[in-house]
């Protein structure tokens, strides 16, 4: 553990157990192949019973339900949609049924927990309101046609503590509530917001600007909300929760128009995202269509202070997602002095599945795609809130009513919902427009931060100014038979920068591709075949342990990568001092400032609520084995 902080080295000679391995080598092997790390753990079980998600082959669920209560288990959810289950049974009974061929993959019932003037600084303001010239009638007048971009007509769900559905926030111009639908799967039995997470969250996506003279108007003030309450009353909740939120979305997405997933939310990140089963969940979403996005985590320093990396929070961890870290605005619309917070959580992901030998291999996803500005966010305060109540510090003295009261919190959890009411924009201008060619969009038009690397920002800054601009001049007529390299624009291509408050940057010109950076004009220009609806950036990259590559039957020829992550110098994606070799993310190992990746340690997201306050930082601390990570 040479060169791990103290901090590391502590938690991981700390970790224990969970299950024992069974005593053949064959039998260890498949338990490594197909139970989760957080369960298969070297010493005995301290209790009875275990919480799992069960991940089943191509086969009907059900039809195993007799198996699974042969093994003395009992079924407390059925996501028939994601052909899952979450169970109930004895700690012994995991490895017998692991070794049932129609098992995929087993893994703990983790808990989760969750992780504003965002108009102006974000450029949605510049761009919200368009005006078309039309042809010139008789006398030389002509008729223009104005759009409003507000998110109408597209549903976001929001999967979190619940809304407060009365809020001013949430009405429309008649004065009603746009909250379409609440659901919940906490087994609380209501659907408001206890906790107060889950409602700033909301009216940062898609508040309106009836509160404080629309000073906090959120990206898409217009959009449809659906409230799928998966956090409790203290703000906890479990993997199970959030399964049976995305196994309803793939079942009800049709009928409310859910075209986009907010998760500001978390969970230990140990598994590998190929069997991940929330990530599993993730990717059948986006395949359906709907795009997801994750907060990254407020991970990013230990409590010594020290800038730590690989702490990316599953969901976050998936490649399909769109995971967003924290910017700090300080408080200003200019972007000259955006910043990552410090506490933003940094990749590359660090989940690993283990071979039959026992050896780990590392996912070394590049996250987070994006960052957004998540300090210091002002929202909606749901009524009797418990964040408010246990820090009124927080208290925005926007409004003296329940129902227009306003909170500050910071965190990935504020920076989520930014990119999630860009993504309602974009589909309101071109409801054509698929998840990964959304997620290509943002990432093309960000805007490099100087002096951050690429796993603190991905490609850079949201740049919704220019997301919109150029989704204005995609084709409207995309689909899965456009041939690669086909005109993707209906126009010539537009300038490569954005001027917001009277600064002028250029954009990243870049996309993430899983262990890549992809670059060139041709992303905006030629069709990529990875921009399918049930794709994602990165399968247009062919990779080996000795290198990476363009697949040219997914990605057009002009399209090249780039070697190494840079601490930007402000510039598009690749300028700037060199950080690290990109081969690294094939394998695994130290980055270069000494501070080793850990592995598998993961800690819990938390919820930044002022400078220094960290809520529920500690509920989930922990790693793979580790006694609050592992499955109680």
């Amino acid at each position: 553990m040479r060169n791990i902080p103290n901090f590391l080295a502590s938690v991981l000679i700390t970790a224990c157990t969970t299950m024992t391995l069974p005593a053949t080598s064959a039998s260890a092997a498949v338990l490594r192949h197909k139970v989760s790390a957080a369960l298969v753990c070297p010493q005995p079980p301290r209790e009875q019973r275990a919480k799992v998600i069960v991940q089943f082959n191509p086969v009907r669920a059900a039809s195993l339900d007799w198996l699974i209560g042969s093994l003395g288990g009992v079924v407390t959810r059925r996501l028939n949609a994601l052909n899952m289950r979450a169970l109930e049974l004895p700690q012994s009974a995991v490895a017998a049924l692991s070794v049932h061929r129609a098992v995929k993959f087993i893994s703990p019932d983790l808990p989760i927990a969750s992780t504003g003037h965002v108009e102006t600084t974000t450029g949605t303001a510049d761009a919200r309101v368009q005006t078309t010239q039309s042809v010139p009638l008789l006398g030389g007048v002509s008729l223009s046609t104005t759009t409003v971009y507000d998110g109408s007509g597209i549903g976001i769900a929001m999967v979190d503590s619940g809304i407060d559905a009365n809020h001013a926030a949430f009405r429309d111009q008649l004065g009603l509530t746009r909250v379409a639908i609440n659901r919940d799967f906490t087994n609380e039995n209501r659907t408001d917001d206890v906790y107060g997470h889950g409602t700033h969250v909301a009216s940062i996506a898609a508040g309106n600007n009836q509160v404080a003279n629309g000073a906090y108007t959120g990206i898409a003030p217009n959009a449809k909300l659906i409230n799928l309450r998966v956090l409790n009353s203290q703000g906890l909740g479990a993997t199970s929760n959030l399964l049976a939120a995305l196994d309803w979305i793939l079942t009800n997405h049709d009928v409310y128009n859910i075209r986009v997933v907010n998760m500001s939310i978390g969970a230990t990140a140990v598994d590998s995202y190929l069997d991940d089963p929330v990530c599993e969940a993730v990717r059948q979403v986006t395949g359906a269509g709907i795009v997801v996005v994750a907060a990254a985590g407020n991970n990013g320093k230990d409590v010594n202070g020290q800038k730590i990396y690989g702490q990316i929070h599953s969901p976050g961890i998936e490649p399909s997602a769109i995971t967003v870290g924290a910017a700090n605005s300080f408080g200003t619309d200019t972007r000259g002095d955006d910043t990552v917070t410090t506490y933003s959580s940094r990749g590359p992901t660090r989940s690993f599945t283990t071979d039959g030998n026992g050896l780990r291999k590392y996912d070394n996803v590049l996250k987070p795609d994006l960052v957004a500005p998540g300090n210091k966010i002002v929202g909606a305060a749901a009524a009797g809130n418990y964040l408010l109540a246990a820090h009124p510090e927080l208290e925005a003295n926007a409004g003296a009513n329940d129902a227009d009261r306003m909170m500050y919190l910071s965190g990935s959890s504020m920076s989520a919902p930014i990119a999630a009411g860009a993504a309602a924009l974009l589909l309101q201008v071109n409801p054509n427009l698929t998840p990964s060619l959304i997620k290509a969009i943002l990432m093309f038009t960000a805007q490099p931060l100087p002096g951050s690397n690429t796993f603190e920002q991905g490609a850079g800054e949201i740049n919704i100014e220019g997301a919109l601009r150029l989704a204005r001049l995609i084709r409207s007529d995309l689909s899965a038979s456009t041939l690669l390299g086909a005109p993707l624009l209906t126009s010539a291509a537009p300038t490569r920068e954005t001027t917001i408050s009277g600064q002028t940057f250029a954009w990243s010109s870049g996309i993430v591709c899983n262990h890549a950076l992809a670059v060139s004009d041709e992303l905006i220009t030629r069709y990529q075949a990875v921009y399918e609806q049930g794709l994602i950036l990165g399968d247009g990259v062919l990779e080996t342990p000795d290198g990476q590559s363009i697949d040219t039957s997914r990605m057009t020829g002009g399209v090249s990568l780039e070697v190494s992550a840079v601490t930007s110098d402000g510039g598009t994606i690749g300028e700037g001092m060199p950080f690290l070799n990109l081969s690294f993310l094939l394998g695994s190992g130290m980055l270069p400032d000494g501070i080793a990746v850990g592995d598998g340690i993961m800690v819990g997201d938390g919820i930044m609520v002022g400078d220094g306050i960290m809520v529920g930082d500690s509920t989930l601390g922990g790693t793979a084995g580790d006694d609050t990570a592992c499955m109680r």
